[in-house]
């Protein structure tokens, strides 16, 4: 009777402490990422993380080797985090048409949205804080960052390519350059409405990308 008391309640008893953990975790990635959006990674600090957390040190150390660590699992959540996010949004698109331009800007519209959204909860971009400050990175988490935006850039250009495939465009444009702009609008627009304080700053520039982008492929 006694082992088959501990045998059903351990497995629950582990559920439990492996939730909080995770849980633990999460809160720590939050922390870490706001503090580093905020003030920059050389200026934060575990002891501020591990009190924020109310965790011990030893708790902290748990769940990363070391700061550096810390950096690189928070920048693989943003990312994945990310590219979920853009994939939802695509699919969302292709759903309403299966028009490659139509589609690409239907997603443009439902980005901006989204985008300054993020933009008016946490002001700052993880991406444009880490190529600014590469020197306080650890150098896989600085290509880790480089290959993140590559995906962004290779993404986007793939469905450019797509649509003047149907339209061509009406005026002599590099395709990859033109993708390229998509990320940098994205990243850059971010730092404009910090700096300004204008969230709204975000969705302006991204619809301004979107109406170049209806023009150039839009037939005659």
């Amino acid at each position: 009777m006694n082992v088959q008391i501990v045998d059903k309640t351990a497995p629950a008893v582990q559920s439990r402490a492996a939730s909080k953990g995770e849980r633990t975790r999460e809160r720590i990635l939050d922390l870490a990422y706001q503090s580093v959006i905020e003030k920059g990674f050389a200026a934060t600090c575990i002891e501020e993380l591990v009190e924020a957390a109310g965790i011990t040190k030893s708790g902290f150390f748990y769940h990363f080797r070391d700061k550096n660590d810390l950096a690189l699992q928070m920048l693989e959540r943003f990312l994945a985090s990310e590219e979920a996010l853009l994939d939802g949004l695509m699919r969302r698109a292709l759903e309403l048409t299966s028009d490659p331009l139509h589609a690409y800007l239907v997603f443009l519209k439902l980005w901006a949205e989204t985008l300054t959204e993020m933009a008016r909860a946490q002001p700052g971009c993880i991406v444009a804080t880490i190529a600014f400050q590469e020197r306080a990175f650890a150098p896989e988490i600085a290509r880790l960052n480089g290959q993140g935006v590559d995906l962004w850039r290779r993404d986007a250009a793939a469905w450019l390519k797509r649509i003047a495939e149907t339209y061509p465009p009406r005026a002599e444009v590099d395709l990859d350059a033109l993708a390229e702009t998509f990320v940098s609008i994205g990243i850059g627009s971010i730092a404009i409405a910090k700096a300004v304080r204008e969230p709204e700053a975000v969705g302006r520039q991204l619809l301004a990308y979107r109406e170049l982008v209806r023009l150039l492929f839009s037939p005659a």
